[in-house]
């Protein structure tokens, strides 16, 4: 992963695993992953940009672990993916799959919601439609939106990445 880094910055290791939240993407001969300053600059803009560029979402998401929530854009995402599904049955099973891991008390990586939407998850899980995690979806995008993200902007995986986009278009230009 390193190699595939390394027309970003001659010095990757500021940040210990800053390679880590890269995609995995195949490469090819004689290219590698580029990052624009300006795309990593637009995540500024809000907290749906970021989370609409791979590496933006890759980023955010190296970042939540560091802070040990990570379940948080895990659950997210796991809720964008059932939205995708369409056969019932299997609406049902992923429901029931996400809730265990992430609404129900105790679970293994249970995202930090009120009780009235727990509640509310719960009771819309008897009928499973694609809609019926979006209360607590939108409460943990929400609480992402207010408290990670603003810390994400100001942390050093962001800076060290934003320096990195930037000696690589130094030097790629002179």
């Amino acid at each position: 992963m390193k190699t595939r880094l390394g027309c970003l910055s001659n010095k990757s290791d500021s940040y210990s695993d800053f390679t880590a939240f890269l995609p995995q993407v195949p490469e090819k001969a004689g290219r590698c992953l580029k990052l624009s300053t300006e795309e990593a600059l637009r995540w500024t803009e809000s907290f749906d940009v970021l989370l609409s560029h791979k590496y933006g979402l890759a980023a955010f998401r190296a970042f939540l672990k560091t802070e040990f929530s990570e379940e948080n854009i895990e659950f997210w995402l796991a809720c964008e993916d059932y939205k995708k599904t369409k056969s019932p049955a299997k609406l049902a099973s992923k429901a029931k799959k996400i809730y265990e891991e992430f609404i129900d008390v105790q679970s293994p990586r249970e995202v930090n919601i009120d009780f009235q939407t727990r509640e509310t998850t719960k009771r819309n899980l008897q009928e499973p439609t694609a809609s019926c995690f979006n209360m607590a979806q939108g409460r943990i995008h929400s609480l992402m939106e207010k408290d990670s993200y603003p810390r994400f902007l100001r942390s050093k995986i962001y800076m060290d990445l934003l320096n990195q986009t930037q000696t690589h278009s130094q030097r790629r230009f002179s």
